[in-house]
């Protein structure tokens, strides 16, 4: 069994003064919270048992909106990060969460559309580290990951001044249980934080890494500046209406993940308030039956 963790904290600077009041990872991405992106990441690959990690100012909010997670069919549970220490703390603070089982961190302000079959297959494979390297035009702002001819890897560096590729790596990685032990090891950088990038080597060093590259058919947005989030509600505006189905739908994606019954499922969309969103998960649920009464 694979558990998730969702790292949500931080302080969101580069959204002030949107961020004076509320997390970065309740801003809307056009009709929904910023948080439901990742976690239908999670559960749309079969990940059940989520850790979500915010600060004390914002793990409240999270509760309020989220609840347990009962309600989709999964197990929500939470964690404080007191200050922002870097992305591998996730581990420390969820060492007990994550226990002997392997994870799957997703960043909070990270989203991801198309075939999530490459995710399905890390999780399957995964030997140690799985990370993944996506093509931008802007590299020098991530970490960037330089691959030999036959796919091994050459170099990782972080924030490089002159990147080595077009392959940036995104909030997105796998990893065995013994990460939180690697973790535990990690020093802080010269910006006072621990690096995720110094796990990904420590795997390296190990031959225990794996990297897939993510093709044309997967839509990878990074949301943490007002640009970004104006992109980011503009995509799934125009999927959306085009297709009239909606993206990180929690109650639908349950629903067709056999999570929750339908029974469960009118349940849960009956406590929500009048809203398109409610219209839209009713429509799900009659279009549910009626695919139902024709199979059966």
């Amino acid at each position: 069994m694979t558990k998730g963790i969702i790292l949500a904290g931080g302080s969101g600077t580069r959204l002030y003064p949107m961020t004076a009041v509320l997390s970065k990872h309740l801003q809307p991405i056009y009709d929904k919270p910023m948080i439901y992106y990742p976690l239908a990441t999670l559960m749309l690959v079969g990940i059940r048992r989520i850790l979500l990690i915010s600060t004390p100012r914002d793990l409240p909010h999270f509760q309020q909106l989220l609840g347990d997670g009962s309600q989709w069919g999964i197990e929500l549970s939470y964690a404080l990060q007191p200050e922002p220490r870097g992305i591998p703390e996730a581990f420390l603070y969820g060492r007990d969460f994550i226990g002997s089982e392997q994870v799957c961190l997703i960043l909070g302000d990270n989203l991801f559309y198309g075939k999530l079959d490459f995710l399905r297959e890390a999780l399957r494979t995964n030997a140690g580290g799985t990370i993944f390297g996506y093509p931008v035009q802007d590299p020098q702002r991530y970490g960037v990951i330089e691959l030999a001819p036959d796919g091994s890897v050459v170099s990782i560096e972080e924030k490089p001044a002159h990147p080595r590729s077009p392959y940036a790596i995104p909030g997105l990685y796998v990893y065995s249980a013994d990460v939180v032990d690697i973790a535990a090891t990690l020093r802080p950088s010269a910006r006072g934080e621990l690096e995720i990038v110094d796990i990904h080597r420590a795997y390296l060093a190990q031959g225990r890494l794996q990297v897939r590259l993510l093709g044309r058919g997967i839509a990878w947005l990074d949301t943490g500046t007002p640009e970004a989030l104006v992109e980011a509600s503009i995509f799934i505006h125009a999927i959306e209406k085009r297709q009239g189905m909606k993206i990180a739908c929690l109650e639908e994606i349950a629903l067709h993940q056999g999570y929750i019954t339908l029974e469960e499922f009118y349940r849960a969309v009956e406590r929500l308030p009048a809203s398109p969103y409610k219209s839209y998960c009713l429509r799900v649920g009659a279009e549910y039956e009626q695919l139902a009464g024709a199979a059966g």
